[in-house]
């Protein structure tokens, strides 16, 4: 690394005499935040999706859940194991109800983000989009750029 550059690969030197050198560095610093917002934007997206995984997992295993848990209880034998194995079957009787519980939790809780998820920030997304594009074009004919 030369002895004028700095860490970020930028000269100590004072650039103050060169023209432009201020839009130099204030087009650099525009840039940065330009890139920083997309970097944001795409990590935000990263997470939507995730989330959507996540919401769709609970809409597919709570059911399943419940479902099992339904068949046991339903089952002939299951109130013979309740009363032979006291604590067993207690503490079984009790571990069904509250997966069936947290499973319609699960449901709804899933319902609720997957149409967040899906329907507002869909929404939201392609209002940003239609803003991002109508500010380039503005940009873009401001400065004479063609896209």
């Amino acid at each position: 690394m030369n002895s004028n550059e700095n860490l970020n690969g930028h000269d100590d030197k004072d650039d103050s005499t060169t023209p432009n050198s201020t839009v130099t560095r204030t087009e650099h610093f525009r840039l940065d935040i330009v890139t920083s917002m997309d970097d944001f934007i795409f990590q935000i997206l990263k997470i939507r999706r995730t989330l959507l995984y996540i919401s769709i997992s609970a809409l597919i295993l709570a059911p399943l859940a419940i479902g099992l848990s339904l068949f046991l209880i339903s089952h002939p034998t299951f109130f013979a194991v309740l009363e032979i194995e006291n604590e067993f079957g207690v503490v079984l009787g009790i571990l069904l109800i509250l997966i069936i519980i947290i499973s319609v939790t699960m449901i709804i809780a899933g319902i609720r983000h997957y149409r967040s998820i899906v329907v507002k920030w869909t929404k939201g997304y392609r209002e940003f989009q239609r803003e991002r594009e109508a500010a380039d074009r503005k940009i873009a004919e401001e400065y004479g750029i063609e896209t």
